[in-house]
């Protein structure tokens, strides 16, 4: 088939919402019509052995929550479809902010109970910065929540989006009879039980008709009139290109859990989402019809496979083919690398491709090549950019526990920062290691992955630190760069890369710093060298 063919039938998404709007859930149930899975591993309840696909790490299985990103791949009608789920939990958000460079749309999963949650928002304006089209997905109707115009309303202001309801719940909770497909202007009843795969439709071309009544009874079939003539009146048209382009969001209803308005969604997802789209680079805009390949590392796994240590680099394909045993230019190392076992995921299974298109995602084994964000071309220079590193916001002193082991507590605290998992700092003063976390549960995260992966035991110790700032000397040379050294030595650290970083206990020591040092910047970005526009100095 032909590389233009092949790009026009992939599609690759990620999901995002709030922690438990159901976001590892629908992922299942669209595997589910993809043929991918067989049963779907309901994510918190004990009876199924087999916990859900797409949660694989051993502490997302023991409470239930999504940590890392996991790659699924499915077909569905033709189409190949990628999904990049990602954790809601917000100590992880850096993973899901980097996954979304990776992503063409975005599919957002709210809670009908909850409402628009604050990871939710966060997330959101990700998007909206990146003008990444979006769709929404109003999950678990069949439980008692807020009224359905309440809820598009409360999108519209807390998300500042444009929504159009492409389908419509009739009732909810304990009165919930099913949905309106206002896309393909049909009834979807709702029959309570999960176990029938999927649900019967009844076309209704004409809304007025007596055949409703029937259906859902009369007092329903009045209501539900009432509520599309609003809908049809108050909000606009669906219109691809808008959508596109990141200006109107479709909104659907449904209940994930109980496999209900998930294939409605996945029918219009499949029909108006944008196939792989070009990507800029730090020389040019790179389109994926190219034939020579080009892609980037958005996220490293150490240890996926317990029985191996193994390090998988995911590399989203921007351009051209990506073949197995063909040498490509690591940018960043200048050297030719070769890969003999490519991976694709295919639901639960990984399996060795020999040939991967634009949209995909491959996994590569690594033996600590790559970094986050690294460039991988058929030999042009060039690389692609947007995947910062956020200022950390706690911090600990991190210590051996186990002078036997410091070996391999070294070479643990190597991977799991290359994974992006946290990232570490080095005090200038005294060579002592400190840690910098997004959010405090990362602290125990690696701390069990340091025991169970590498056998290494640590501890921590607290360090006050208010923010990490990126250093940037206008002239490196000058006595006041000089003399902000020699007073703040005490707060000095390298982080990985060998950039200075600034330990600031408070917003006032920032503040005083900027005044009294106006020449050295001061970054909450590390990406501050590549990012021209992006720039996020401190103090503003």
């Amino acid at each position: 088939m032909s590389l233009s063919k092949e790009i026009k039938r992939r599609r690759t998404f990620g999901i995002i919402s709030h922690p438990d709007a159901g976001k590892t859930t629908l992922t299942e149930k669209l595997l589910l019509f993809g043929g991918a899975i067989q049963e779907a591993g309901a994510v918190k309840s004990n009876k199924i052995k087999k916990g859900a696909t797409s949660d694989f790490m051993e502490i997302e299985r023991q409470r239930g929550i999504s940590v890392a990103t996991s790659v699924l791949a499915f077909e569905y009608e033709g189409i190949k479809i990628n999904i990049l789920d990602t954790p809601g939990h917000k100590d992880f958000a850096e993973d899901t902010f980097r996954t979304l460079t990776a992503v063409d749309s975005v599919i957002v999963v709210i809670d009908v109970a909850k409402g628009v949650e604050e990871q939710t928002e966060k997330l959101v304006e990700v998007c909206r910065m990146r003008n990444i089209p979006m769709i929404v997905f109003i999950n678990k109707m069949d439980r008692e929540g807020k009224d359905a115009f309440e809820l598009l309303d409360e999108i519209e202001q807390k998300l500042n989006l444009r929504v159009t309801p492409l389908s419509f719940p009739i009732g909810m909770g304990y009165d919930f009879k099913g949905i309106y497909n206002v896309w393909e202007k049909n009834v979807n009843l709702f029959s309570g039980d999960s176990r029938k795969n999927i649900e019967e439709t009844i076309e209704i071309e004409d809304i007025q008709s007596h055949e409703l009544e029937k259906l859902i009874g009369d007092k329903a079939a009045k209501t539900l009139r009432d509520e599309l003539e609003l809908v049809y009146e108050v909000y606009p048209d669906f219109d691809r290109e808008e959508y596109l382009e990141g200006k109107l969001q479709p909104v659907f209803f449904g209940s994930a859990l109980n496999n209900f308005g998930v294939r409605e969604l996945l029918d219009c997802f499949v029909e108006i989402a944008p196939t792989p789209r070009p990507k800029e680079s730090s020389t040019r805009l790179v389109k994926p019809d190219e034939k020579e390949f080009s892609g980037f590392v958005f996220k490293i796994h150490a240890n996926m496979d317990p029985k191996h240590r193994d390090r998988l680099a995911f590399v989203k394909i921007v351009s051209g083919t990506f073949e197995r045993n063909s040498p490509y230019l690591h940018v960043r190392q200048g050297k030719k690398l070769k890969f003999s076992s490519p991976n694709a995921f295919f639901a639960e299974k990984k399996q060795i491709v020999d040939i991967s298109y634009p949209g995909d995602i491959v996994g590569l084994h690594d033996t600590g090549n790559f970094k986050i964000g690294d460039t991988l071309t058929e030999g042009e220079e060039m690389q692609y950019k947007g995947i910062p590193s956020f200022s950390p916001e706690h911090f600990k002193y991190i210590n051996n526990a186990d002078p036997m082991k410091s070996k391999q507590l070294e070479k643990g605290i190597d991977q799991l920062m290359d994974e992006g998992v946290a990232q570490l700092f080095t005090l200038e003063l005294n060579n002592r290691k400190v840690i910098g976390t997004v959010g405090a549960l990362q602290f125990e995260v690696i701390q069990y992955r340091l025991e169970h992966e590498y056998g290494a035991k640590c501890s921590y110790e607290n360090l006050n630190v208010h923010k990490a700032c990126w250093v940037e000397a206008k002239d490196p040379k000058s006595e006041e760069f000089a003399d902000f050294k020699r007073v703040k030595a005490k707060f000095l650290a390298k982080d990985k890369r060998g950039q200075l970083v600034f330990f600031a206990d408070s917003a006032f020591t920032l503040q005083m710093t900027q005044s009294k040092y106006p020449n050295v910047k001061l970054h909450f970005v590390s990406e501050f060298e590549k990012a021209g526009n992006s720039k996020s100095e401190a103090g503003k």
